[in-house]
């Protein structure tokens, strides 16, 4: 019989086998942004509203051309968009600056930038660069509490948890797999769950 761990690894890699990042981007730079916009947010509204950003700014250097204000118009229908705006132009600038307008791929440096905390470092190191991290997001650290992997006190813990549940090498495609597997399967709207995993794990 499967221990819990080796149930959920098998259930989520028979329906997410390949699983696609959930943001739109073009480049890293662009990726980083999406990820920023997609804090109290869900992915698809990010992804409706940045093909019109993007078009206008795919690099640091283009996204210095344009305003404050005319960021915030094209990102209007997120939410925190004047702070997200004021955040984007800033990291922009000191990418350019100090970074050679290259994301950098190291956690200190990333959460150095405005608009950018743990979770979105840990999405960039993740899956931009291949590095191990175990993002925690809003889907993740509800699973991990249903499927009694944490204890639900905070995101921080929950990633802690996770951390030593899971083997280091999985983490990177897990933190994906969760959060297809939470939207389709085990939404927050169900305050008791009856999904695959959570009938195995209750």
């Amino acid at each position: 019989m499967l221990n819990k761990t080796d149930f959920i690894i098998k259930t989520l890699e028979r329906l997410y086998p390949n699983p696609s990042i959930p943001l739109h981007h073009k480049n890293n730079f662009t990726f980083l942004v999406a990820v920023m916009l997609s804090a109290q947010s869900t992915d698809k509204k990010v992804n409706e509203i940045t093909p019109n950003l993007f078009a206008k700014a795919d690099c640091p250097e283009d996204m210095l051309k344009l305003s404050v204000e005319e960021i915030r118009n094209a990102i209007r229908e997120i939410g925190l968009a004047p702070t997200k705006a004021k955040n984007i132009r800033k990291t922009s600038e000191l990418l350019v600056k100090y970074h050679n307008s290259i994301v950098p791929d190291s956690f200190d440096l990333l959460e150095s930038l405005p608009g950018v905390g743990h979770k979105t470092a840990s999405v960039i190191m993740s899956q931009a660069f291949n590095k191990f991290a175990f993002p925690v997001d809003t889907h993740i650290h509800r699973l991990a509490y249903r499927w009694k992997l944490s204890n639900g006190r905070n995101v921080k813990q929950t990633e802690i948890d996770l951390k030593k549940n899971f083997k280091k090498e999985l983490w990177n495609k897990l933190h994906i797999q969760m959060i297809y597997y939470g939207r389709e399967y085990c939404p927050a709207s169900k305050k008791k769950c009856v999904c695959e995993i959570c009938k195995e794990i209750s």
